[in-house]
């Protein structure tokens, strides 16, 4: 019935066309719909509406300079999952629906878990900061990632931890109800069995026990650690950094990608988070000319400062623009040519941008160089 309304509809309207002496073109209607996924509300906001925001401001800036082979590109209405698997699932078939051919997303991990698993062989998903092994399924030739993995993530942290000399005693504190926090841990224990510093505590919490941290802490500092890892996301960081404080927790803090996004925080004091370094790939107060554009930007559209997520995001769209072209790839494709197209090229191409050269790997894996930042006065600064 859905099919035949359709149909219908789409006659009448050629048949009113007629009538006034107009000729439809669908050479001229067709345009690059590129979906995306993620939180756009709830805890995890700041990273969907990051990522959701700056692939805007690249289709803009694409469709500005003519499009992608001659075609205007259309970023369909935001799909909101609330970073939940299930609601994942719901936005991807509900963009389908809006004819989406091409997905930037999801934005985390458990939700592209489940959304991989429903594009598989269908549709190609370019993930800007899903970053555990399995949010994008490696058997699937079509299924590519913008950013680092968990294990990656845990391996470089301990590594630059050891290069830099931060410490020589070290403390976790992560949730371990959750796959991100979990993989970025694993893989740092792992990692630091083998290097100088010691683990002397590895404190856990679940996300239904996120508010008080407490017991973790007091056992924090009377290990004595120099330094405490957090391979978790913001909003819990922010509680922790005001918890600390309470008790004279006086530590480094070192986080991963996770953290970015720390400063925007409603009502947490900004001053605790002086000092804190974390793996980051892009930095709103750089100098070169990309960053300054696009920062501004951003700024005019959202009246707020773009975070990594965002930059991810934007860099989903113009690596998107460079394996369409590279492809010759054209919007009257079916999504399943378009997908197979697509991820051949993806090989092909090196994309220079916001978060630094990447380029792609059979699996879908993103090579890339990781970078650590600490925060000063409110601003990162690049570590050396």
């Amino acid at each position: 019935m859905k099919i035949k309304k359709v149909l219908s509809v789409a006659l009448s309207a050629a048949m009113v066309m007629g009538c006034f002496g107009m000729t439809a073109s669908a050479e001229e209607e067709l345009t690059w719909k590129i979906g995306v996924i993620g939180p756009m509300t709830g805890d995890y906001a700041q990273y969907g509406l990051g990522v959701y925001q700056a692939a805007v401001i690249a289709a803009d800036e694409i469709n500005a300079a003519g499009g992608i082979n001659g075609y205007q590109v259309e970023i369909l209405d935001a799909g909101d999952d609330q970073g939940d698997a299930e609601q994942s699932v719901n936005a991807y078939n509900n963009l389908l629906d809006q004819g989406m051919q091409l997905l930037c997303g999801t934005v985390t991990s458990g939700a592209c878990i489940a959304v991989s698993a429903e594009a598989y062989g269908s549709t190609f998903l370019l993930t800007p900061s899903a970053t555990a092994l399995e949010a994008i399924n490696g058997a699937d030739a079509y299924q590519f990632r913008m950013c680092f993995t968990d294990p990656m993530q845990g391996t470089v942290a301990a590594q630059q931890i050891e290069e830099l000399g931060l410490a020589s005693s070290v403390a976790i504190l992560y949730d371990s109800a959750a796959d991100y926090n979990v993989g970025i841990h694993d893989a740092f224990v792992e990692a630091a069995a083998d290097l100088s510093f010691e683990i002397v505590e590895d404190q856990a919490y679940t996300t239904d026990s996120n508010t008080d941290f407490s017991v973790q802490l007091t056992k924090i500092q009377e290990s004595g650690a120099e330094l405490v890892f957090l391979p978790n996301y913001y909003s819990d960081n922010a509680l922790i950094f005001q918890q600390a404080a309470d008790i004279g927790l006086d530590v480094v803090w070192f986080g991963v990608d996770g953290m970015d996004g720390i400063l925007e925080v409603e009502n947490f004091d900004t001053s605790l988070a002086e000092g804190v370094m974390m793996l980051c790939s892009f930095s709103a107060t750089a100098t070169d000319d990309l960053t300054v554009s696009f920062v501004e930007a951003y700024e005019a559209a959202y009246d707020a400062v773009p975070n990594q997520f965002a930059a991810d995001g934007y860099d989903v769209i113009y690596s998107m623009k460079a394996a369409i072209e590279d492809a010759g790839a054209t919007p009257d494709m079916s999504n399943e040519e378009l997908a197979e197209a697509v991820a051949a090229s993806m090989l092909n191409i090196t994309v220079d941008k916001l978060t630094g050269e990447s380029s792609w790997t059979e699996d879908g894996e993103c090579t890339k160089e990781p970078k650590v930042y600490k925060i000063v006065d409110g601003a990162y600064e690049i570590v050396e």
